[in-house]
């Protein structure tokens, strides 16, 4: 299992060891010693998949104290375009953002600490995403921000007109009138 650092601080890219022979392919999705030899000490308390059509928007999420949550995140089946954006009051990096594609192809995952928002785009039908939180959900904590910013200029890859959003994610505020509870 590989750990590689992003441009923003905590959020890591993590590549599993993949073995592969005639009968398909097997590796560990997540290996708690692993993370504690990255420097990692979290627990995961919840497990949460989604299978969504193509041009799905899904984000930018997060929850706030006292249910904050860190995520483990990966693509089980298809594609998707994953973006965290960091929200951390004060920290070098506030508002801006990462964006990887992860695929069942290439099996790679995203570490999302407390304090990123985060969502995705579908690239292909029935895509299955899941993600592993370290923290339970909690409605009253949810916070977020519209996916389609200009300040945050995120490129999602896919034209606006063709995104599907929730009703709850098409009401989200702008970056600029985000009043983040995070603390770098």
């Amino acid at each position: 299992m590989k750990f590689t650092e992003t441009a923003i601080p905590g959020v890591l890219i993590i590549e599993p060891r993949v073995f592969t022979d005639d009968r398909g392919y097997f590796y560990e999705s997540y290996s708690k010693s692993k993370w504690l030899d990255a420097g990692i000490d979290v627990d995961f308390v919840q497990d949460n998949q989604s299978l969504s059509q193509k041009g799905t928007v899904r984000g930018l999420h997060a929850q706030a104290a006292p249910f904050a949550q860190g995520k483990l995140v990966r693509v089980l089946k298809g594609s998707v375009m994953d973006v965290a954006v960091d929200a951390r009051v004060g920290s070098p990096t506030y508002g801006r953002h990462i964006a990887v594609e992860l695929s069942a192809a290439n099996n790679l995952q995203i570490w999302v600490p407390a304090g990123c928002l985060h969502g995705f785009v579908t690239l292909e039908d029935n895509t299955i995403f899941t993600y592993k939180v370290t923290n339970y959900y909690n409605k009253a904590s949810e916070v977020g921000v519209v996916w389609n910013d200009p300040a945050l200029a995120v490129g999602w890859g896919i034209d606006e007109r063709d995104a599907l959003l929730s009703p709850k994610d098409q009401e989200l505020p702008d970056f600029d009138s985000f009043r983040s509870p995070f603390v770098y």
